[in-house]
């Protein structure tokens, strides 16, 4: 196959994004804003959707010294996410703010991992207070910088008690909301298909 098709066979393959629910925290909102977010994206064609829930993730908080092994448990939870990590073309973070950051058991699970990240678009979706968690994906943005992450410019926030979850697991502010996602996954879209035929043509030197 000439190398003009095999880039736009690439390019028209599903996106593979991971999303990753940051929040583990008891009686948390972040399962049902993801769940909000995977039905504002259902109307979005070519994304491949992967759910990586951190309450489900038990990683340790001690890692091992530089070309230490990591412990069994560490082992164990890293099998299950790490090769989807990988595999991953985009991640969607889902955040909310604590103590304007984000949750610590999100900068563990990103502080595991490295290379998986690298060459690759990160969107957001927060919730909060007043902020709608805005303070928590700015520090993101930092954090992933340092990964050699691209962030795409547009988030999504949700401020309660405006636009924040209602009973049913909506925003409150549907339109606005939905809006904001479809330009988020818009971009996140472009990036990830950039990214990808940039990575297949010459791997990444971070």
């Amino acid at each position: 196959m000439p190398a003009n098709e095999s880039t736009t066979v690439e390019n028209d393959a599903p996106l593979q994004v991971a999303v990753v629910v940051g929040s583990v925290r008891e009686g948390r909102q972040g399962r049902a804003v993801a769940d909000w977010f995977l039905g504002a994206a259902v109307g979005h064609d070519g994304l491949d959707l992967d759910v990586i829930d951190l309450a489900d993730v038990d990683l340790p908080l001690v890692m091992p010294g530089w070309g230490g092994t990591p412990s069994p448990e560490a082992v164990a939870a890293l099998t299950n996410v790490s090769p989807r990590l990988a595999a991953a073309d985009a991640f969607v973070v889902v955040t909310p703010e604590y103590n304007h950051s984000f949750p610590a058991a999100l900068k563990n699970f990103i502080d595991w991992h490295h290379t998986q990240w690298q060459a690759k678009p990160v969107g957001f979706v927060s919730y909060g207070g007043l902020a709608g968690g805005v303070r928590a994906v700015e520090q993101l943005r930092l954090v992933f910088a340092e990964l050699h992450a691209t962030t795409v410019r547009d988030a999504v926030s949700l401020h309660g008690p405006w636009s924040g979850l209602g009973e049913d697991g909506a925003p409150r502010d549907a339109t606005v909301c939905e809006g904001a996602a479809k330009g988020m996954l818009g971009q996140l879209a472009w990036w990830g298909r950039a990214l990808r035929t940039a990575r297949s043509s010459r791997p990444y030197q971070g």
